[in-house]
């Protein structure tokens, strides 16, 4: 169990959190939760040790272990699947000890070794790191691809895979859906909803948090409150507390204010002074209610767009891909004002191709490609981040696009991307991946766009601004295509969806709950394709297996066998030996005439004899005994 008691905690010597008291029982699935900059890593922080508490304890089992996300990857040219592997610590332990023990020839050690191995799943940890690998997108292909030769989206992948490796107690994750299409986040979804452990996680995936958590904890105004239930009801219990607390804060503003006039109207007469005085004093002692907190609230929308031509874009027979590689053929696809349009498919089936190719940054390998008059293309992907000047604040990056307008308007427009003070005016380098996101939402929004193709825009988001993107989308007037792993989102903006899937790109008859059963039939039907060849390598991989378990076996029988054999052979030579000596020592005329140079030698021999066979009686009897306790050979 987690328990916090009166825990404080700071960073660079801000507060963030105060006098936290509460319990997290084993199997809890908590989603953490809170504005910007509330405390949500730090807290996480604590647990890996990288951050101490000003005050309070944080407790948890000595033996659980804990795992989480790295947050760099090494350059590395280890292969994929063995630097998943790594990710169970214990599971390389074992390996690195039973190779010593094999080139020390410990027999005894190699088979305890050896059953060590089966109780923690080695002889299946391949097959589960593929499960992982496969599940988070990657190909057979990508298994043995040095760590090296991955983008950095995908080695986030490689570093949550690796956090799934371990068998942990313990699983932090700090929002996992970054990096991953929807594909990934419904596998995700699905692997954490069986993990047996305890999982703390901060995400602002509504979808995902409302599949897999259990409790919410919540950071608000320094302070740390646990829910019972999933997002969604989180939502609602908040909502009612702080309309709750709003009620209660206007009542009392209006007593405070009816004291106030009390006090102002009657303090200076004399027969009312001490009653005034009382009014004073109850005033002082009235207990302040806090307005009603709120998140900073992202208030922005779509500015109009200067022309709407119908159609805005037009694809006819268009093919596309890189080179001489085809990804997409036959697109036909009309995008008018209004339409909403969002894009599903596996990883790798093309989807950001065909966003690419609406936004003209890659020229149809075949097919017509047809702008509408006036048309203008608001594209955001990852990459317009990167396109930043970290030199530059939020403000002179608006300059250089409208150095016309007035600065406060400028200024204003910034605010309802939480652009405010100073942090408009200062560099953007440092700043986080959903603060560089928000200010290149800005930069495009600006732009006065009549088509929106946007890719993957809530990577990095938070929760508010994601709910005021989504806002802000519903009343845009233009057309839109998107690619998003956010189910709220795609619920709550796309009027149709699109598959593109086998090198095409046509209308999907369903909804998402549809796409997620598509999608496991998808996966069901690749499996069973696969389960022959997985059959003849797992057939393989324990005839190797019990190999090498029967040669353990072996060579501990081997030793005992061989002992008890020469035991055997030294007790029948001894014995032979002592019944002669007895039938000498037994002959009356020995003692005639006795001669103590051949009586000594002869006893003293029986001694001996009598000793060592002994002693090898007993030891033969203990080999035996050992040998008995283990298996026989199949």
């Amino acid at each position: 169990m987690i328990s916090l008691r009166n825990l404080t905690f700071a960073r660079a010597g801000q507060p963030l959190v105060s006098d936290a008291s509460l319990q997290l029982h084993p199997g809890y699935k908590v989603g953490l939760t809170g504005g910007n900059g509330c405390g949500k890593s730090s807290f996480f922080a604590l647990f890996s040790g990288a951050l101490h508490a000003e005050s309070g304890d944080l407790d948890l089992p000595a033996s659980w272990v804990i795992a989480h996300v790295a947050q760099e990857t090494p350059s590395l040219p280890d292969p994929a699947l063995e630097f998943t592997l790594d990710g169970d610590r214990e599971l390389r332990q074992v390996e690195a000890d039973l190779k010593a023990a094999e080139a020390a020839h410990d027999g005894e050690r190699i088979a305890a070794l050896h059953a060590r191995y089966g109780e923690i799943g080695g002889y299946g940890a391949k097959a589960r790191a593929a499960e992982l690998l496969h599940g988070l997108g990657f190909t057979d292909a990508d298994f043995t691809r040095p760590v090296k030769e991955f983008s950095g989206g995908w080695r986030v992948r490689l570093n949550l895979a690796r956090a799934l490796m371990c068998r942990s107690d313990l699983l932090l994750l700090d929002e996992p859906t970054n990096h991953l299409d929807l594909d990934a986040v419904l596998w995700l979804e699905g692997w954490l909803k069986s993990y047996r452990g305890t999982l703390l996680m901060i995400s602002h995936d509504r979808d995902f948090l409302d599949a897999v958590v259990s409790h919410i904890l919540h950071i608000e105004q320094g302070r740390m409150k646990l829910y019972s239930g999933h997002y969604s009801a989180f939502e609602r219990q908040r909502a009612e507390q702080l309309a709750l607390q709003q009620g209660m804060f206007e009542k009392q503003q209006r007593e405070r204010a009816h004291l106030q006039r009390f006090i102002e109207r009657f303090k200076a007469k004399a027969t009312k002074a001490k009653q005034a005085q009382s009014r004073v004093k109850a005033l002082a002692r009235m207990e302040e209610v806090a307005a009603a907190h709120v998140d900073t609230p992202f208030t922005f929308r779509f500015r109009d767009p200067v022309a709407s031509p119908d159609p805005l874009l037009t694809l006819t027979h268009a093919r596309a891909g890189y080179g001489d590689k085809v990804i997409l053929d036959q697109v036909e696809l009309t995008l008018r004002p209004g339409e909403r349009i969002a894009l599903l498919g596996r990883n790798g089936a093309g989807k950001s191709t065909l966003v690419k190719l609406l936004a003209g940054r890659l020229a149809p390998l075949a097919g017509e490609y047809k702008e509408g008059k006036g048309l203008a293309i608001g594209y955001f992907a990852q990459h317009q981040v990167d396109e930043l000047r970290p030199e530059e604040s939020p403000l002179q990056h608006m300059v250089r696009l409208a150095p016309t307008t007035r600065e406060q308007e400028l200024r204003d427009y910034l605010g309802g991307f939480d652009f405010r003070g100073d942090m408009a005016t200062r560099p953007c380098g440092p700043f986080s991946g959903g603060e560089k996101s928000r200010l290149a939402l800005a930069l495009l929004i600006w732009h006065r766009p009549n088509l929106l193709l946007l890719d993957e825009p809530t990577n990095h988001l938070d929760l508010e601004m994601r709910e005021a993107l989504t806002l802000a989308l519903q009343e845009y007037e233009g057309g839109v295509v998107l690619v998003s792993h956010d189910r709220h989102l795609l619920r709550t903006t796309a009027d149709s969806l699109w598959l593109v899937a086998d090198g095409k790109a046509a209308p999907f008859d369903g909804d998402l709950d549809e796409y997620a059963a598509w999608l496991a039939q998808q996966q069901k039907e690749e499996k069973a394709d696969t389960v022959k060849e997985a059959s003849k390598e797992e057939r393989r991989q324990q005839r190797e297996d019990d190999k090498a378990a029967r040669q353990a076996l072996l060579a501990r029988r081997r030793p005992l066998v061989k002992e008890i054999d020469t035991l055997e052979k030294r007790l029948a030579a001894w014995q032979g030996e002592l019944k002669l000596l007895e039938q000498r020592l037994s002959d009356p005329g020995l003692y005639a005439n006795p001669d103590p140079a051949l009586l000594e030698p002869l006893v003293k021999r029986q001694a001996e004899l009598t000793r060592d066979i002994g002693a090898a009686e007993e030891r033969w009897l203990e080999a035996q005994d050992e040998l008995e306790q283990l298996p026989v050979p199949e």
